[in-house]
């Protein structure tokens, strides 16, 4: 008796194979990269805040807890 209860046909199998063969290539590809760099030299200088924006919907809610986003 055959370990699982229906053995996929031999193209279900090849096709399995290459999607299998076409991952382990790009794992290759991605662990051969070089590291990216931790020298504070080569980080950006200045980099955005972002805006937070705060509703009038959660402002009110605020204020009715006394947070006072204001």
């Amino acid at each position: 008796m055959p370990p699982y209860e229906e053995i996929a046909a031999p193209a279900d199998l090849h096709a399995d194979c290459q999607a299998v063969s076409r991952r382990l290539q790009e794992a290759a590809v991605k662990a051969t990269r070089p590291a990216p760099s931790f020298h504070y030299d080569e980080r950006p200088r200045e980099t955005p805040k972002r805006d937070i924006e705060i509703s009038e919907a959660a402002q009110r809610l605020a204020n009715a807890l006394h947070l006072h986003l204001d």
